[in-house]
């Protein structure tokens, strides 16, 4: 099951939006919010799959909220939904994190393509925008800072355990960081994660 939460100030949307998904079967609406800092509370409670994530929201906007989402919960995934196709508010969603980048004027279709192929650990990007290749798959640039710190660990040879310590976090929120890694970056293994990161030991 695809769980969802929607972050978005205008209600009538997120009305719309709860309305398609209804009859889905795989997917659930878990939550909504019309401003950054309820989004947060409400993945904290709520844990969901993914977050529907505009960007500009009251208190705290969608790029601010993106980065402590990934750096938190990184078992969370978000699509930036907005109005904005200008690339450098594409460029700042995927440096926060976003693995999908939809336009609120596309169809309620695309909203629900992008959600299950998110949801089945995919990226997904509106056909409207445009989105270097390397930006999506391969640049460290998706990458989110929490990620780029823990790459820079992984170079100097550290194990997932002394990452944990040295970052007082969980060794399974390590691993799960570097799962997230092998996947933005189109790699098939941890393996390829290591040689990676000291390829590029100078680089982050």
């Amino acid at each position: 099951m695809i769980t969802v939460a929607i972050a978005e100030d205008h209600q009538a949307l997120i009305d719309g939006i709860q309305s398609y998904l209804e009859y889905e079967d795989d997917i659930t609406i878990v939550g909504h919010a019309n401003d950054g800092e309820t989004l947060l509370e409400l993945v904290e409670k709520r844990n969901p799959t993914l977050v529907l994530c505009d960007i500009r929201m009251p208190k705290v906007d969608g790029i601010a909220a993106a980065k402590i989402i990934q750096e938190k919960y990184p078992n969370t995934k978000v699509i930036a939904f907005t109005m904005f196709d200008q690339e450098d508010a594409i460029r700042q969603m995927l440096q926060a994190g976003a693995v999908g980048y939809i336009l609120k004027n596309s169809s309620l279709e695309i909203v629900l393509e992008a959600i299950r192929a998110v949801g089945a650990g995919k990226t997904y990007f509106d056909k409207k925008i445009h989105i270097p290749t390397a930006e999506k798959n391969t640049s460290k640039s998706v990458l989110s800072s929490r990620e780029k710190e823990i790459l820079g660990l992984i170079s100097r040879g550290k194990t997932s355990h002394e990452i944990a310590d040295q970052l007082f976090i969980g060794k399974s929120t390590v691993d799960t960081h570097r799962k997230n890694m092998i996947r933005k970056l189109g790699l098939s293994r941890a393996g390829e994660l290591l040689r990676y990161a000291l390829e590029r030991k100078y680089d982050f």
